[in-house]
C-alpha cells in the first residue's frame, strides 16, 4: 500500500477543476483509442509471463539451472526500470539470479562488469527499441568477442533480445535463432518497464512480476474511475506554479531507491521538457536526492535558496529489519545519546519528518508518497502513478509528452563525428 499525502494548499476553484477535467479527457483519449501504449501494459504484458515460462521450460541453459546471472545490455529506458525495481527487491528475494546492468560507454565499468561474469552461468539480454543504440550494440559486439559468443551454435540460447518489431536487432535475432520478445511501436523507452522491457528480465530474475502488474493495473482502473483524483490536484499544482517553482526534487529516505529516482529524472525530462504547442520552451526540471544523506549536502539550498523548487518526499514506513543504535554512551558525545535503543527505521523516518517540517516552515511546496513496505505491489503502483503523473502534466503543458526530439539532435551529432 502506498499513502499519498499533500502539506501545499490546494483551492479546486472552477478554473482549476476545468484544467484537472481537460488533462483528464486528454488522457483518457490517449486510453481508449490506443494511441499511447503504456496505458494497457500492466493488462496485456501478462501473457509475457506465460511466454517467459515457456521459454524457460524451453532453454536448456534456463531450464537446467544453470543460469546464476543476467546481464542485461540496455541504457536509458531500457534498463533504467528494471534497476529501480531490483534495487528494491533485491534485499527481499536472496534466491533470485543476479542482474547485472552494461548501460553506459564507460570502459572501466564494462571491464569491471564483464570480469564479475562466467560465460556458462550468464544470460544476455539485449535490450534497443530502435535496435540501433549506439552504446548498446558497441557494448554487445564486446561482449561478445570477450567471451568468445558462438552465436551460429549453442550460445544463441544464451542471447535474448527485446525490441522493436522488424528493427535491425530483430532482424539479427531471426538470422542467428536468438529468442526475441517485441515492443509495441506506440511504447516509449522511458514508459516501457512494464512491458517485455521490464517483464522479462525481472521475470526470469524470479521477482513477483504478476504482483507487479497487478498492483499497477488496479491503481490505473481506480484513476480512470476517478478513484484517486488526488493525482489530477497534483499535476495541476505542479501546471500552476511550473512558471515560478520549475524544479521538482524528489527526497527519497532509503538508499535502495536511488535508482527510482534516476527512472523518475529521465521519466519527467525527457517527457515534459519540450517546446509546447504555443512555441514556448516549458519543462520541469527533475532532481533525485537520498536521504538522510543529502541533508548534509542539498538541504540549505531548498530552505535558504531561491524559492523554485517543489520537494516530494518519498519514504518508507517499515524497512523490515530491526537493526537498533545500541545504548552506548562515548565520553564528549553523550548529547547524542537521545536516540539510543531506537530502530534505524524509526530515525531515518524521524529525519524524514524532521526535514519536511523544516521546508514546510520555510515557505516550500512539499508533498509526501510513503511505501508501507517494500514489495511488488508497491512498486508497481509507484511505476503507474508516476507515468500517469507524467502524462496529466505533459497535457496541462501543450507538449507531446511521448517524443524527443532534443534527443535525436545529439544522436545525429555523434554520427557525424564518426563520419557517418
Amino acid at each position: 500500500m502506498l499513502h499519498f499525502s499533500r502539506d501545499f494548499s490546494f483551492e479546486n476553484t472552477a478554473a482549476h477543476q476545468n484544467m484537472m477535467d481537460d488533462a483528464f479527457a486528454s488522457i483518457s483519449e490517449e486510453y481508449k483509442s490506443g494511441e499511447v501504449g503504456y496505458y494497457n501494459l500492466p493488462h496485456d504484458s501478462h501473457a509475457l509471463l506465460d511466454e517467459v515460462q515457456e521459454l524457460i521450460q524451453g532453454n536448456i541453459l534456463l531450464n537446467s539451472g544453470q543460469i546464476k546471472d543476467i546481464a542485461v545490455i540496455g541504457i536509458g529506458g531500457s534498463s533504467l526500470g528494471i534497476k529501480a525495481v531490483n534495487s528494491l527487491m533485491l534485499s527481499k528475494n536472496l534466491n533470485t539470479r543476479r542482474l547485472h546492468f552494461f548501460e553506459n560507454s564507460d570502459p572501466i565499468d564494462i571491464s569491471r562488469t564483464m570480469a564479475k561474469l562466467r560465460k556458462e552461468n550468464t544470460l544476455f539480454i539485449v535490450i534497443s527499441k530502435s535496435g540501433s543504440t549506439i552504446e548498446t550494440t558497441s557494448i554487445f559486439k564486446t561482449i561478445i568477442s570477450y567471451f568468445d559468443l558462438e552465436l551460429e551454435s549453442v550460445d544463441s540460447q544464451r542471447v535474448i533480445v527485446i525490441t522493436d518489431k522488424g528493427s535491425s536487432l530483430s532482424l539479427f535475432a531471426k538470422h542467428y535463432g536468438v529468442k526475441q520478445f517485441n515492443i509495441s511501436d506506440n511504447v516509449g523507452g522511458r514508459f516501457s518497464v512494464l512491458s517485455a522491457v521490464g517483464i522479462v528480465p525481472l521475470t526470469l530474475a524470479g521477482y513477483d512480476t504478476k504482483t507487479l502488474l497487478d498492483s499497477a493495473e488496479g491503481f490505473l482502473t481506480r484513476f480512470f474511475n476517478h478513484e484517486e483524483d488526488h493525482i489530477l490536484e497534483k499535476a495541476c499544482h505542479f501546471y500552476e506554479h511550473s512558471p515560478m517553482q520549475s524544479i521538482n526534487v524528489l527526497f527519497a529516505y532509503a538508499n535502495d531507491l536511488e535508482n527510482l529516482c534516476k527512472w523518475y529524472v529521465q521519466l519527467w525530462g525527457e517527457s515534459l521538457g519540450k517546446i509546447n504547442t504555443q512555441e514556448k520552451n516549458v519543462g520541469l526540471t527533475p532532481i533525485g536526492l537520498i536521504g538522510s544523506i543529502d541533508q548534509h549536502s542539498f538541504l540549505q539550498l531548498l530552505i535558504e535558496g531561491p524559492k523554485d523548487k517543489t520537494v516530494t518526499f518519498v519514504s518508507i514506513e517499515d524497512f523490515e529489519n530491526d537493526l537498533s543504535i545500541p545504548d552506548v554512551t562515548l565520553k564528549h558525545i553523550e548529547k547524542t545519546n537521545f536516540v539510543n535503543s531506537n530502530s534505524f527505521n524509526t530515525l531515518i523516518n524521524a529525519q524524514c519528518d524532521a526535514t519536511r517540517e523544516s521546508l514546510i516552515q520555510s515557505g516550500v511546496s512539499v508533498d509526501s508518497i510513503v511505501f508501507q513496505r517494500i514489495c511488488e505491489g508497491n512498486i508497481g503502483t509507484m511505476i503507474i502513478y508516476y507515468e500517469l503523473l507524467t502524462s496529466l502534466v505533459g497535457a496541462m503543458l501543450h507538449v507531446n509528452t511521448y517524443d524527443q526530439p532534443g534527443v535525436e539532435l545529439g544522436k545525429d551529432i555523434l554520427y557525424k563525428k564518426f563520419g557517418k
